[in-house]
């Protein structure tokens, strides 16, 4: 049975005033006081900012920490709306969540990443959400699993939502790293070519985990054309109840965003004739990338058929090491990174590795 494809709404059409691309979400991490909440809105209303966000629920790792004021902090949302006229916003995690937050006229409902990665809560939030029109945005999962974000996303669908967003906020990873979740954006892309229109907005904040990588973040992710950013501000962040680390000012907020270059997908004074042609000269690359990785896996047949005959084990630990090493080393002289080379080399050795099974269980 073929796939059916979902006919999501552009951000153009999704009707909501005052609000272009590209779409800015910005408020604390977590509702803290009700003067916190509105003053961090009249800020940044001042700075042109016209949806704002807060945790009123917030999903802690263990028990003890501040897990959200609860139900109180939506009557201050509602002031917010009622005094500055923006667009309110806040995560759900559960049914009751969803009740709650339509109860009190928020505008914009998004999911977590604990929530989006259980297609059981995901199912019982669409269920919720059926007969509601009001805009929905999905959390990428903690775990790098765009069939889980794909998933998330098509139970919102069936829920008869149409007006729906991705938020990319980066995946849990063992492996050390300057973010906090590691971008990983080659599965944005891959999410936002599955499903056209699909509106795609950076959690920067989420990313990076510190101050400092909220603008480069921000920057990359213009330059892939998002839709838009969510970048937790907070009057004093250092005095944060929630993630104090990687929350701004309002005012450090505008000059980020003043920084911040927005780029053309299709300039006018641009030569489609030029792109054209280096796109052409990649495509070539491309092809001749295929073929030697064709005759490489032919002589990884090789290789397996001789390990077979000599009765050797498929994976040698300290081969690999060294490859991958000396791998490093070359591609280090050639300007490629070593995440980079790691990450394509640990792929070529998998499907050298299940070349050489296939051949010793013939």
């Amino acid at each position: 049975m073929m796939k059916e494809e979902l006919q999501l709404i552009e951000l153009k059409d999704w009707g909501l005033e005052n609000v272009d691309k590209p779409l800015i979400i910005s408020g604390p991490c977590s509702a803290e006081t009700e003067e916190q909440v509105l003053e961090t809105a009249h800020q940044l209303k001042k700075i042109g900012v016209n949806i704002y966000r807060a945790g009123i629920w917030k999903p802690r790792t263990k028990p003890g920490s501040f897990e959200g004021v609860g139900s109180e902090g939506l009557q201050w949302l509602r002031k917010v709306k009622e005094e500055t006229g923006m667009l309110i916003s806040t995560e759900v995690a559960n049914v009751k969540h969803v009740y709650e937050a339509l109860r009190v006229g928020v505008d914009i409902l998004w999911i977590g990443a604990r929530t989006s990665a259980n297609p059981f809560a995901m199912q019982e939030i669409a269920d919720a959400l059926q007969g509601v029109d009001i805009p929905i945005l999905i959390k990428n999962p903690v775990n790098p699993d765009v069939d889980l974000w794909e998933g998330a996303i098509e139970r919102i669908y069936k829920a008869g939502i149409r007006r729906i967003g991705a938020i990319h906020r980066g995946f849990s990873s063992y492996e050390h790293s300057i973010y906090r979740n590691v971008p990983q954006w080659q599965l944005a892309i891959d999410i936002q070519r599955r499903l056209p229109n699909l509106v795609m907005i950076n959690d920067p904040s989420h990313i990076g985990g510190k101050r400092e990588l909220i603008q480069p973040i921000s920057q990359k992710a213009m330059d892939l054309n998002f839709d838009g950013l969510m970048i937790e501000s907070h009057i004093d962040p250092d005095k944060a109840w929630s993630d104090a680390k990687q929350q701004i000012t309002p005012e450090t907020l505008n000059l980020i965003l003043e920084s911040i270059v927005i780029r053309d997908v299709n300039p006018e004074n641009a030569s489609l004739d030029t792109l054209e042609n280096l796109r052409h000269k990649i495509d070539k690359i491309d092809d001749d990338l295929m073929d030697l990785l064709q005759e490489r896996m032919k002589v990884s047949l090789n290789i397996g058929q001789y390990k077979k005959e000599n009765n050797m084990t498929i994976f040698q630990q300290g081969r690999w090491n060294t490859l991958l090493k000396n791998h490093k080393i070359k591609g280090n002289k050639r300007e490629l990174g070593e995440e980079f080379i790691s990450k394509v080399y640990k792929a070529i050795h998998q499907e050298s590795i299940n070349k050489q099974n296939e051949v010793m269980n013939e």
